[in-house]
């Protein structure tokens, strides 16, 4: 007989609680995340995560690891629709990377807290890694004078800024604007060199 705590199939009660995760950093953010409350949204004692995450770091990474995948599918499909003009297909991307920070705000702030994270661990890195590797690609398609690493890991930073800041107010307060786009053109221009007109 079955237990709640166990569905018979693999991976039946790690999915429930990594769903359950996903869920919960969704509608109130990474601090939210304690392993007992997961445990008491799934269903199940506090106990029975660590049947499958033997630390609360390997469950939160799985949760980011979501996260990634969420986004990298996002992107994936935002250049398929883009032009394939580098520049514009990096606009894409940016547009793309600071939709997903506004609209999943906790888990934003979950994915990148590799203080959190066991980033070596669930593969969570070959989830991220990838989506670094697809803008350093585009950037050495519009600056291949430079080392497209280190442009691209600026340009990162500074969406990354962009996203923090834009989802604390602070932006639109310092820089008078309620749309994110003047912004997003400027950091390509700061990065990429002026847009050709």
């Amino acid at each position: 007989m079955q237990t709640g705590e166990d569905s018979g199939t693999g991976g039946g009660l790690r999915d429930r609680l990594v769903d359950t995760g996903v869920a919960l950093v969704d509608a109130e953010g990474a601090a939210a995340l304690s392993l007992r409350e997961i445990a008491r949204r799934a269903g199940v004692s506090h106990g029975a995560p660590r049947r499958y995450f033997p630390t609360h770091l390997e469950l939160l990474s799985a949760i980011a690891r979501r996260g990634f995948e969420q986004l990298g599918e996002e992107a994936t499909l935002a250049l398929r629709g883009a032009a394939a003009e580098p520049r514009r297909r990096i606009a894409a991307l940016a547009r793309t990377y600071l939709a997903f920070a506004a609209e999943h705000r906790g888990m934003y702030e979950l994915m990148f807290r590799h203080d959190l994270l066991e980033s070596d661990e669930l593969g969570l890195r070959d989830t991220s890694l990838p989506l670094f590797a697809m803008l350093t690609e585009l950037v050495a398609g519009v600056r291949p004078e430079a080392e497209p690493r280190l442009v691209a890991g600026a340009l990162w930073a500074n969406l990354h800024g962009v996203a923090q800041l834009w989802g604390w107010g602070s932006l639109q307060l310092a820089v008078a604007v309620d749309d994110i786009e003047p912004l997003l053109a400027s950091v390509l221009d700061a990065h990429l060199g002026p847009a050709p007109r």
